[in-house]
């Protein structure tokens, strides 16, 4: 059974079916539109399935040619590529975003940090400057109470 290949655009399975519809023609087999219509519509895989669904149901698959109905199909095809294309460029640019946004907030938190490792360091200091003046201060009150 013709069936489309995962990955196979319409342009490579309609150079496939139209092979082997006209290898059959010149075997004297002869189809009507819409047994043709149908066979194409059949073999495409599921992603087609909702496109296969609205023009099954909206045309008369008599009166389209198949050149018509592949040009529909193109046409699809290339809507669903164009949105594929922009829905991996709006990834791309959240995956940036958000990787410029988790940067942001580490260099936030390492601001923040910064500021109290700065601070702690501050008071350290200042206790160490009063300690020798503490120091002295407990020997004078040593002295004079050994006196």
């Amino acid at each position: 059974m013709f069936r489309m290949l995962k990955g196979e655009t319409i342009v490579e399975v309609q150079k496939k079916f139209t092979h082997i519809i006209n290898h059959l023609m010149s075997l004297e087999k002869t189809f009507e539109k819409e047994e043709l219509n149908i066979k194409i519509l059949k073999c495409l895989d599921r992603s087609w399935q909702p496109k296969v669904t609205t023009i099954s149901e909206s045309k008369d698959l008599t009166s389209l040619s198949m050149a018509s109905l592949f040009g529909k199909l193109r046409e699809h095809e290339l809507e669903m590529n164009r949105l594929n294309v922009q829905e991996s460029e709006d990834k791309h640019v959240r995956s940036i975003v958000l990787k410029a946004v988790k940067h942001k907030s580490k260099q936030e938190s390492s601001d923040e940090s910064d500021e109290e490792n700065l601070s702690l360091l501050s008071r350290k200091f200042s206790n160490l400057e009063k300690e020798p003046q503490q120091r002295h201060q407990q020997r004078k009150v040593w002295k004079q109470k050994i006196q």
